[in-house]
């Protein structure tokens, strides 16, 4: 592997990454967890946009080979990808009002993509305008929790990588 992919800045980030990921395997509160999060940090923080996209994956994948999969994966997946671009685009200077926009953007777009798969999967809804809008209804309660949750992982994960670049100056030279 390339020396210069393993700097102290990629081994930290890729850490937080993958503890941020094993959270998930914790007991928390429906939809409480550290996903939005993964996905913004890793697309703010990684300059190599490949890495941005890899390592949140690949955490992510790891956990949910334990967690087990279901038939709307691919928009959870899909969802996960759009936060990364939305951490890469919306997050250009890590700030406070940057990092909270980013979040409830991404919370809203997690809810709309994977309701919608969801409603795609039939079975439980009707084809239909009215069982699209029942599927989103029957939702509303959980995304408390999906914002909460990416609020605050994201709050941690930003707020933690910046307070260790002010003590580890090598942590804010960008090669990852």
């Amino acid at each position: 592997m390339n020396s210069k992919l393993i700097s102290p800045r990629f081994l930290t980030l890729a850490g937080m990454i993958l503890v941020a990921a094993i959270i998930r395997l914790l007991p928390h509160w429906p939809n409480f967890t550290p996903i939005g999060a993964m996905a913004l940090f890793g697309g703010a923080y990684f300059s190599k946009k490949y890495l941005a996209f890899v390592v949140p994956f690949l955490a992510m994948f790891l956990t949910d080979l334990v967690l087990g999969f279901h038939a709307t994966m691919w928009a959870v997946y899909l969802s996960f990808g759009l936060i990364v671009v939305i951490g890469m685009l919306m997050i250009n200077k890590v700030k406070l009002s940057n990092v909270f926009l980013a979040s409830v953007t991404a919370s809203v777009l997690f809810f709309v993509v994977t309701n919608f798969a969801m409603w795609t999967v039939g079975g439980i809804y009707s084809p239909d305008l009215k069982g699209l809008l029942a599927c989103y209804a029957a939702a509303i309660p959980f995304f408390h929790y999906t914002l909460l949750g990416d609020l605050f992982f994201a709050g941690i994960m930003f707020g933690a990588f910046e307070i260790a670049k002010s003590k580890l100056p090598v942590l804010a030279k960008v090669k990852a």
